[in-house]
């Protein structure tokens, strides 16, 4: 089946491309990104399944102690330009340098109008791999970039101007991950686990990426810890001269709250630029509950079909979701970051199911030790 972008040389297999060369149903196509100052935060994504014929977006915030977001979702369409489903759209307006965010949502009380400009070249990181007995789970490319936001942001009638300086991250993924229902198995012989830790974060002179995977003993199987200069005007955004430096090595030490899996802070130190360790410290101000994007939200997750077109908006107070519920685990919480003497912004990602010895859980969604 043609597509307007076959007319293009950008084929990497004997297919037009809106066939999944894998056939893999599984496979995805995803934008994410957020935004946030120390008193609010937002994110939306957008993600295309081939396999399952789906696209499906969502736009939340997080403002005076309150969640709200909406959701849609609808048919794929043929052409992999129309980024847009219901009352959201993603619009490239430069590739790797400008996007624009529109949300029309005001029955749901949401709307935005926001550019995201980088402030970084594009980073790819490792590619994620992970299998489960004999099952792929897994495998993504993604790429980071850090960016600030303009624009007008709308929520429950009060709206608020970005000045272009706001801080935010864009993450482009696509791949296999788990999308819509589950395909017919045999149940699992083991407890299911996943420990994932993602930091970027801003500073004025530079911008950080920390991530880490690790299996149930803390053993990492995909790691990275970089730096970033900022982007000048005529600086490359990819390829020669765009390049990342990388430490050696990162570790973290997460203060999880008692009795939950969110962090009550967290340290990274990096090691292999300078003569000794650089430890950055991370004091949280605020969660966002990834369900809002969709992740492991009960009924609106990825690639799920609703119908040609369907819409759902919800809100809740922050404190109600701060549980051991399966919905509610995977967050983001905004970081007021220190290295050295270097005052800075970011989000640290977290995301631990099952069992992890270092953190001291024991089960698939036991709490932290008190």
């Amino acid at each position: 089946m043609l597509t307007p972008f076959d007319d293009y040389p950008i084929h990497q297999a004997p297919v037009p491309l809106a066939h999944s060369f894998a056939g893999h149903p599984d496979h995805y196509d995803r934008f994410w990104f957020n935004g946030y100052t120390e008193d609010y935060y937002f994110a939306v994504a957008l993600g295309t399944y081939p396999g399952r014929g789906v696209i499906d977006a969502a736009f939340s915030v997080v403002r005076d102690g309150e969640q709200r977001s909406v959701f849609a979702s609808g048919r794929m369409p043929l052409d992999p330009t129309q980024t847009r489903i219901g009352p959201i759209s993603i619009e490239i307006v430069e590739p790797l340098r400008t996007c624009r965010i529109v949300v029309d949502a005001p029955e749901h009380g949401l709307g935005a109008d926001l550019t995201f400009r980088a402030r970084t070249a594009a980073f790819e990181e490792p590619r994620q791999t992970l299998h489960r007995g004999r099952n792929l789970i897994m495998d993504v490319t993604r790429m980071t970039q850090w960016g600030t936001w303009g624009g007008a942001l709308e929520v429950t009638g009060r709206r608020q101007w970005l000045d272009g300086e706001v801080y935010g991250t864009k993450d482009r993924s696509w791949g296999i991950r788990p999308v819509g229902g589950p395909v017919p198995a045999a149940p699992p012989t083991t407890t299911p686990q996943l420990f994932f830790l993602w930091a970027p974060l801003h500073f004025p002179e530079e911008c950080l990426h920390f991530l880490v995977f690790e299996d149930a003993a803390g053993r990492p199987w995909s790691h990275t810890a970089a730096a970033l200069p900022p982007l000048g005007p005529d600086d490359p955004a990819y390829g020669p001269g765009s390049e990342a430096e990388h430490f050696d090595r990162g570790e973290h030490a997460v203060r999880w709250a008692p009795g939950l899996r969110r962090s009550d802070g967290a340290t990274i130190t990096l090691h292999g630029r300078a003569a000794g360790p650089e430890v950055v410290e991370l004091e949280p101000l605020m969660t966002f509950r990834m369900r809002g994007a969709g992740y492991t939200h009960p009924t609106r997750g990825h690639g799920v079909w609703h119908d040609e077109l369907s819409v759902h908006g919800e809100a809740h107070p922050c404190a109600e979701l701060d549980s051991l519920d399966p919905s509610s685990i995977h967050i983001q919480q905004v970081m007021r970051c220190t290295w050295g003497d270097r005052r800075g912004l970011g989000v640290l990602e977290q995301l631990a199911i099952g069992p992890h010895a270092p953190s001291g859980f024991k089960n698939i969604l036991d709490g932290a030790p008190g």
